[in-house]
């Protein structure tokens, strides 16, 4: 009989007992995290949001893995930022005006203060973020926020030049929008944007407020005939990407690092992307339809319908322990 070495039988045990009892290195250093979002695939958005997570992967070396799920095929637009908080979703984007009333600070960021552009309401909404840490946050982890252009007035079948012609007609809209279409002496339906194309197609609505990128993003252009191109009222619309807070906390602390600086560069690039998309939208409505240009006389008549909203959304803000004076002047100062 064949007799080993002591030595051989021992190493080999040794081996045995670290492959059955250790992971491999792929299990013990990859973390796989999901990402919800409600655009569809196709949407700049989305590619940008799926562009981050395959920049998470590059820059910790596969460390991450991020299985990303668009178009609402994980959580729908109005849940996405519940389920984050609940960890049905590690990651999600969404717009905080789906949950009006529950994000009050960064609901301000969405009124009707007059936005040129989406680069400005992106760093705006940071800003805000940044210079007062509102609560509303505290149970998750902000990645970043980024927002849209200037929020306009788009009709399927009557053209737009006054106030008296806004009377009584249902806007699709949300959260600030629906206070831009009130003010204005329209009724705000509250819709989010994945039922809008179907509600103006037959005639649920009569019109829609959004940014020009939507006439071509979501293809609204098919079923708009008018824009009012005025932006002294354009409203924004915040977007979160928000992280699940235990999720975020379980991670290295390089990673972390590590995701911050993306962050940082992303929510520019949003804001970029939201420009040329605004570009876009505007050149393919201008084929299709009409854009309106509004008197000095009747812009000065908007911009005086909706102070009052505004006003009144500051006075809320101080109801709710918050200096509303303060975060929108803070905001007004990006403005000008």
């Amino acid at each position: 009989m064949n007799k080993r070495p002591l030595s051989i039988i021992a190493g080999i045990a040794v081996a045995a007992l670290c492959f059955l009892g250790t992971p491999g290195p792929s299990s013990a250093q990859t973390i796989e995290l999901t990402y919800a979002n409600f655009f569809p695939p196709f949407h700049i958005q989305s590619k940008l949001a799926e562009a981050w997570c395959r920049e998470v992967e590059k820059r910790t070396n596969g460390m991450v893995k991020i299985n990303y799920y668009p178009g609402g095929t994980l959580t729908k637009a109005p849940q996405t930022y519940d389920s984050v908080e609940q960890g049905i979703a590690d990651i999600g984007m969404s717009v905080l005006a789906y949950s009006r009333g529950r994000f009050p600070v960064l609901g301000t960021v969405d009124l009707p203060l007059g936005y040129a552009d989406g680069v400005q309401a992106t760093a705006i909404a940071n800003g805000v973020l940044q210079q007062f840490a509102p609560k509303e946050f505290d149970t998750t982890q902000i990645m970043y926020l980024h927002a849209h252009g200037p929020g306009l007035i788009h009709t399927r079948d009557k053209e737009v030049k006054s106030l008296e012609d806004l009377k009584g007609l249902k806007i699709r809209s949300t959260g600030m929008s629906a206070v831009l279409a009130k003010a204005l002496g329209a009724t705000p339906v509250s819709m989010g944007m994945p039922d809008a194309y179907q509600s103006l197609q037959k005639g649920v609505v009569d019109g829609c407020a959004h940014p020009m990128e939507s006439n071509k993003g979501w293809k609204l252009a098919e079923v708009l005939e008018y824009a009012v191109d005025e932006n002294s009222v354009a409203y924004t619309t915040t977007f979160f990407v928000a992280m699940n807070k235990a999720k975020w906390q379980s991670l290295p602390a390089d990673v972390q690092e590590t995701i911050k600086e993306i962050n940082k560069e992303w929510s520019v690039k949003h804001g970029e992307a939201w420009d040329s998309s605004d570009t876009e939208g505007r050149d393919l409505f201008g084929e299709k339809g009409t854009i309106v240009t509004l008197t000095p006389d009747e812009t000065q008549r908007w911009q005086k319908a909706v102070q009052p909203a505004i006003e009144e959304y500051s006075a809320d803000l101080d109801k709710k322990g918050y200096d509303g004076k303060e975060i929108i002047e803070f905001i007004s100062g990006k403005l000008n």
